[in-house]
């Protein structure tokens, strides 16, 4: 290869680009394969300013942290061309199930209760590893929760993650401005859509939208009435109303969504909080917490899953979104009806990530 080119990552020049199973309009995803051990990992690329100041930032975060409920950098590559162009790789853990989003669209709608109850946990426990790194994640989706081969789920795609301590103080005030902020509208909380700050309650509300998201198979805010996207997020950012919660939810559940979709955020539990609130807390089957497992050290571990990193569609994105979506499979209980308006409003599929640039 013409240029210059830097690793970080032992893999590189020992490893081999298998096929895409994952495209954004800032890069692409493929599975990777290291040619001495056999074992499978994922490759982020970006060629574009945009898409390689998002995958450095996902990058800078990733290899500050250290937790069995967060994906792993293993490392990254940045190739200088000649003309001054340049490809940044980003080598990541392979996750074998994809993205819960995955999960409940190939069984044919929503996840069952105890899956549901199981992932919030492990999902609380990344959060909470997070927060007190001082990390916001702020695209808190399924399509951006990761599902292991044990059944364990990691949280990914941190390209709109920001650490506050980061942020500009003007005026003894932080400031993040709506263009440094990122992440996907039906999913943020109300004060982010008003511009009146980020910090870790914003990704709590998001938890809320993620677990209505496991129930019931769709987006949040599904039921919301409007003639156009601009006026939901309008409505989020300043009405009154929560999205609609989840029919047959137990009370504990309830409860707990009450505490996550507080649309003040000083009144939002905390994570550390919810980990202990009765609908996290309580019995779990034995064995249901899986051992974290790690990329598999061979292809003859598991089926290699079909297409399950693909991103979001880039036709459904403002400019500046989330380029590394992932994909999956699993299991569910009951089914879902995906419904369907003439401007496709309801659908996840045109909401995009808005990705600072």
């Amino acid at each position: 290869m013409a240029g210059n080119q830097h690793c970080s990552c032992s893999l590189l020049g020992e490893w081999m680009k298998g096929k895409v199973i994952g495209s954004g309009s800032f890069g692409t995803v493929h599975l990777a394969m290291n040619k001495t051990s056999g074992s499978l990992f994922v490759v982020k690329s970006a060629e574009s300013g945009a898409g390689i100041r998002a995958l450095k930032n996902e990058a800078d975060i990733l290899k500050s942290l250290n937790s069995p409920y967060i994906v792993r950098c293993l490392g990254r590559s940045l190739s200088n061309k000649n003309n001054g162009e340049g490809t940044l790789d980003v080598f990541m853990e392979y996750m074998a199930g994809g993205s819960l989003s995955d999960v409940a669209e190939k069984f044919g709608g929503a996840l069952d209760s105890e899956v549901i109850r199981l992932y919030t946990r492990e999902i609380l426990h990344g959060l909470k590893y997070l927060h007190e790194n001082g990390i916001v994640h702020c695209d808190l989706k399924c399509k951006n929760v990761l599902l292991g081969s044990n059944g364990n789920v990691k949280l990914a795609d941190f390209g709109c993650s920001k650490r506050l301590n980061d942020r500009k103080i003007s005026n003894g005030e932080s400031i993040y401005s709506w263009k440094s902020i990122g992440g996907t509208p039906l999913w943020m909380a109300p004060e982010v859509l008003r511009n009146e700050g980020l910090d870790f309650a914003s990704d709590i509300w998001s938890l809320g939208c993620l677990v209505i998201e496991m129930a019931t198979g769709i987006p949040p805010w599904n039921g919301l009435n409007v003639s156009n996207p601009m006026a939901a997020v309008l409505k989020i950012a300043c009405g009154n109303e929560k999205p609609q919660l989840p029919t047959g939810f137990s009370q504990e559940g309830l409860d707990f969504l009450e505490k996550c979709l507080e649309r003040n955020p000083e009144q939002r539990w905390t994570a550390e909080e919810l980990l202990n609130h009765p609908y996290i807390s309580g019995k779990f089957p034995m064995n249901s917490r899986k051992e974290c497992g790690c990329s598999p050290s061979s292809i003859l571990d598991f089926r290699i899953h079909e297409g399950g990193y693909d991103s979001d569609d880039s036709r459904d994105e403002f400019p500046g979104r989330n380029p590394f979506s992932t994909r999956c499979f699993e299991e569910k209980n009951r089914m879902v009806e995906t419904q369907e308006a003439e401007n496709d409003f309801e659908s996840s599929e045109d909401w995009i990530t808005v990705r600072s640039i």
